[in-house]
C-alpha cells in the first residue's frame, strides 16, 4: 500500500485541482454572469447546470476523489510516521469537510430547492435573491477548501517521493 501512496495522492491532488477550477469558475464569474439576468431566466440556466452536471465525468471527479481522500486518509494515519502523512490527512479531511459535507449540507439543498420553484413566479424571485445571498459563500468556501487540498497533496507528495 505504502508504495501506491505517492500515485494515489497524484490523483487526488488532480482530482481536487479539477475541483477547484469548477468552483473558482462558479465564484469568479459564472453567478456573476447569472445575477445581470431576469431571475427567471438565471433560475433557468442555473436549473440546467444543476441536471446536466449529474454525469460520469463529473461523478468520477467530484466522487472519485473523496473516495481518494477517504483511502489517504486512513493511510495518513495508518503510516503516520512517513514524511507527508500529516499533509495527507490535511488535504483529505479540506476536501471530504470543504467540498463534499458541504455541497452536501448547504449547496444541494439550495439547487434542490431551485429545482422545484417556478421561475417566473414571485416566489422564485424572492428565491433566486436568497439563493445567491446562501449558495455563493458556500461556493467560496468549496474553492478554498478544494484549493487547499489540491496544496496539501502536492506538498505531500514532495514529501513521499523525497524518501
Amino acid at each position: 500500500m505504502i508504495m501506491l501512496l505517492p500515485v494515489l495522492t497524484m490523483l487526488a491532488a488532480l482530482g481536487s485541482g479539477i475541483m477547484a477550477g469548477l468552483f473558482f469558475a462558479f465564484s469568479s464569474f459564472i453567478m456573476t454572469a447569472f445575477s445581470k439576468l431576469p431571475p427567471e431566466q438565471g433560475i433557468a440556466a442555473m436549473n440546467s447546470i444543476n441536471v446536466t452536471i449529474l454525469n460520469a465525468t463529473f461523478g468520477m471527479a467530484f466522487f472519485g476523489t473523496a473516495l481518494l481522500c477517504i483511502v489517504l486518509g486512513i493511510a495518513s494515519i495508518v503510516f503516520w510516521s512517513q514524511p507527508g502523512s500529516g499533509w495527507l490527512l490535511i488535504g483529505s479531511l479540506l476536501y471530504l469537510i470543504g467540498v463534499i459535507a458541504i455541497t452536501v449540507v448547504f449547496n444541494v439543498p439550495l439547487n434542490d430547492a431551485l429545482q422545484a420553484i417556478s421561475p417566473a413566479s414571485p416566489e422564485g424571485t424572492a428565491l433566486w435573491t436568497r439563493y445567491f445571498a446562501e449558495w455563493v459563500p458556500w461556493n467560496h468556501v468549496r474553492t478554498f477548501a478544494s484549493t487547499g487540498s489540491l496544496i496539501a497533496f502536492i506538498l505531500a507528495y514532495g514529501k513521499l517521493n523525497a524518501v
